[in-house]
């Protein structure tokens, strides 16, 4: 059946959903990338919270999508941005969330790594901000999970030039029990991050960033580069020490930065492929037979969708990522933790679901069509 579909301008528009998904089944492991899906959580929708509340997750949906995920053969990064932290999941929440997916994790043989960060500190003295995160660190390493040291807004705010940052991450990693991954999370996925590593000067914030690295290169396992610029993350992982590995952040040139190039390529650690699992890791295994261009061909037409669920403000892609996971059928209703379904406007959604549906991402068309014709009338729109 017909789907009118708002535009920008609001006019609607005749849509013809998909009647068929895109073939997909499990396979083998990777052989050829390490590939991570940074997971969103799913809300509690029958809890009584308001937006300044701690989030009210569903347990049970939420580690079931990790389960999907996993039975695809990508690893999850656990309690990242996409999992809404600072912007809806408190630090008790994501710690929680921690403990629960690396148990689960352990159960299944999944792989985990988790975000460290420093979110129980509103603001704090450089002493404070080392401590919070190596209470974090603490809880991550116990659960038995891969840390993932995510970028700060309280050291943003303390840090006084490059050294502060030098000092803290040597701290660290001196102490952290096994390899990490170092997350550079750009100013356009959280805006208090402008500045990082001691510059809003990226040459001279790389310069430090690697100088982090090559003191302590037997302590990173690799990094995860969120800049949305490819040329950068190209010429950033041509640098790194023997042995540390690049994970692409970059939602918007994914393709080509894990194909690689002559001189390398990147690994991948992506909010995107959240809604993408399943696609995403068959073109990995296309891309582990040295099919390059097959490779491309899968993943190389999801590139429009990832940009306009990561339009700017950016910050806000966790609104579609859910809003997909809805239309799939992966959690019985659109509700998210700090109330962040209303981040987006429904043109933004309908496009969403029209680039989805055209890629063949839900599984069952048929609902999500009629999840779609649901929203559309709760805005008003009538057939």
């Amino acid at each position: 059946m017909t789907l009118h579909l708002p535009d920008a301008n609001g006019t609607l528009r005749a849509y013809e959903p998909r009647t068929e998904p895109l073939a997909v089944t499990a396979g083998a492991p990777f052989t050829s990338r390490t590939v991570f899906s940074a997971a969103h959580v799913v809300a509690d929708p029958y809890a009584d919270t308001t937006p300044d509340s701690p989030a009210a997750v569903d347990w049970d949906a939420t580690l079931a999508f990790r389960r999907h995920l996993w039975s695809h053969g990508l690893g999850v990064a656990e309690a990242m941005d996409t999992a809404q932290r600072g912007m809806g999941l408190d630090w008790a929440g994501a710690a929680e969330l921690i403990r629960r997916s690396a148990a689960e994790a352990k159960a299944v043989g999944g792989r985990i790594a988790c975000g460290v960060g420093t979110d129980q500190l509103t603001a704090g003295s450089l002493a404070e901000v080392r401590a919070a995160y190596e209470e974090q660190l603490a809880v991550v390493e116990e659960s038995g999970a891969q840390a993932i040291l995510m970028a700060s807004r309280a050291l943003a705010a303390a840090a006084q030039g490059p050294e502060d940052y030098l000092e803290v991450y040597g701290h660290l990693l001196r102490q952290a029990a096994e390899p990490v991954i170092l997350h550079w999370l750009g100013p356009m996925f959280d805006p208090a991050l402008e500045g990082y590593w001691g510059s809003s000067d990226l040459d001279a914030a790389t310069d430090t960033f690697l100088e982090v690295i090559a003191a302590h290169p037997d302590k990173v396992d690799g990094i995860k580069v969120s800049l949305l610029d490819a040329q950068r993350e190209i010429d950033l992982r041509r640098r790194l020490p023997h042995g540390v590995r690049c994970y692409t952040g970059d939602d918007f040139n994914y393709p080509e930065l894990i194909a690689g190039d002559d001189q390398g390529f990147s690994h991948a650690l992506l909010g995107i492929f959240d809604p993408l699992g399943p696609l995403a890791a068959q073109a990995v295994r296309v891309l582990d037979t040295g099919n390059t261009d097959g490779f491309r061909a899968l993943l190389d037409p999801t590139v429009e969708l990832s940009r306009h669920l990561f339009r700017a403000p950016t910050r806000f892609y966790k609104t579609g990522v859910v809003f997909l996971a809805w239309l799939a059928g992966h959690q019985s209703h659109f509700t998210m933790v700090g109330g962040l379904q209303s981040a987006r406007s429904l043109p933004h959604f309908a496009r969403a679901y029209e680039l989805a549906d055209g890629l063949g991402l839900f599984p069952d068309p048929k609902l999500a069509e009629e999840r779609m014709r649901t929203l559309l009338h709760l805005y008003g729109v009538t057939p």
